[in-house]
Parts: C-alpha cells; sequence; structure tokens
C-alpha cells in the first residue's frame, strides 16, 4: 500500500547531529523494506573531492538510503563554503533557487513512501535576509522533528526552537534528545525529563554519544534500541 509520511529533521543549532540521525533512520527504514526518500535541499561547506557527492553530508544520507535518486534531485543546492546560505550567497554573488527545491521535493514526495528532509544548521538559520529555514518548512507543509543536545544551555536553545515552530505554525512530531550521558552532570541528566515537561511534546528517542557516527549501520543499530521507529511510520 502506497503512503506518504515526511518528516523534516532540524535541530537546536549546527553540529547536534541532525545527518548523524537521519541518516540511521533512513538505513533502518530501508531495512524495513519501506521505499524512502531522502533529502537535503540546502547543504554548505567545503566539496569533497572524490566521490559522485559535493556534500560529505548529502553523500551520507545517500548510502545510508541506497536511493537512485540524483545529486540535484537529494541536494538541489550546494555552496561551497562553510556559512550559512545566506552569507554564502551573498560572498559567491549568487541567488538560492527556492523554486527548484520545492519542484524536487514535490517530486520526491510523489516518487517514495516516505520522505526524510534533513535541514541546515537550526530553524532560524537564514536562507535569504528574509527567508529563514523555518519559512522553507512551512511551505513544505511538513512536520518536522527537533534534534537537540542533553547538554547545559539545552533548554533554552530547545525551548526557543520549538516557539520558533509554533510562531511558524510547523506541527512538531517530537524531540530526539542526542550525545546523552547517562554519567553526565545533573543538567545532563535531567534533559529529557525537563525538556518533555517544559515543551509538552514527546522524546522520540534518547540517543548516547556514539563515536563511529559516520557509520550508518552502527549508527542504525542504536536508534533501532532506542527511537520507536513505529511512531513515525504510523
Amino acid at each position: 500500500m502506497f503512503f506518504v509520511k515526511s518528516y523534516f529533521v532540524t535541530g537546536t543549532d549546527t553540529g547536534v547531529g541532525k545527518t548523524a540521525i537521519t541518516a540511521a533512520i533512513a538505513y533502518s527504514l530501508r531495512k524495513r523494506g519501506i521505499d524512502l526518500g531522502v533529502m537535503k535541499p540546502i547543504a554548505t561547506g567545503v566539496a569533497q573531492k572524490t566521490g559522485p557527492f559535493k556534500s560529505e553530508d548529502v553523500a551520507l544520507l545517500h548510502d545510508s538510503s541506497q536511493v537512485k535518486d540524483d545529486e540535484k534531485t537529494i541536494n538541489p543546492v550546494f555552496l561551497p563554503l562553510p556559512v550559512s546560505p545566506y552569507d554564502a550567497s551573498k560572498i559567491l554573488g549568487l541567488k538560492i533557487d527556492m523554486g527548484i527545491v520545492f519542484e524536487r521535493y514535490g517530486y520526491l514526495v510523489k516518487s517514495h513512501q516516505m520522505v526524510l528532509v534533513e535541514g541546515i544548521g537550526g530553524i532560524m538559520t537564514p536562507i535569504a535576509k528574509d527567508f529563514f529555514v523555518a519559512d522553507m518548512i512551512k511551505q513544505m507543509s511538513i512536520e518536522t522533528i527537533v534534534v537537540t543536545r542533553s547538554t547545559l544551555g539545552t533548554i533554552n536553545h530547545t525551548v526557543m526552537t520549538i516557539e520558533m515552530c509554533r510562531k511558524y505554525e510547523i506541527p512538531v512530531k517530537g524531540l530526539i534528545i542526542n550525545y546523552f550521558d547517562e554519567n553526565g552532570t545533573h543538567a545532563e541528566r535531567n534533559a529529557p525529563s525537563t525538556l518533555h515537561e517544559v515543551t509538552g511534546l514527546p522524546i522520540l528517542g534518547i540517543i548516547p554519544f556514539v563515536k563511529d557516527y559516520q557509520k550508518p549501520e552502527v549508527m542504525a543499530n542504536i536508534v533501532e534500541k532506542n527511537i520507536d521507529l513505529n511512531a513515525l511510520i504510523s
């Protein structure tokens, strides 16, 4: 039976583990036989010198999901500078074509049972002066998963992210807490319960620190043990 259930995976900030978690979920769902599409609409950074993909993040998503979609479909916009899309577009003298982004997203939704879209930076990362990641999610009309940390400061960052989702009327499926250390500080150990209490959102999973996070099979094993994947496809 064909169905479409899509999620936009965003984070409280950059480096929170969005790509590794998205790739691991994709790997696990593919093992279950789901026809899954993946997308990173906009990527920035140093271009890879080898392989078919300029973006290292896009390569990881592709390898994990084993999709047949090409680079321009999975990643319509790549800017070869490790800065925000807005800064990269100014420095390079380019204008980001959001029409292409939404066109490719529409194609993926029609082509797969399920689509995972991974964002760039946090929800208020600028794509243009007056257009943010939140605007992109809003126009995609897609439910969102927020990846956050368990370290000190995470409550502030997470609450602000959720409040911006509410301002933009973006539905949030729940939180995934990454880099959890059960032997950490009081703030780290209490983060899951506190984040649930102050946001009112379900905790979809708690992921411990993983050394080999770039290996999809390793991360997938952790994800399968710590995230209720059935809740994502039901």
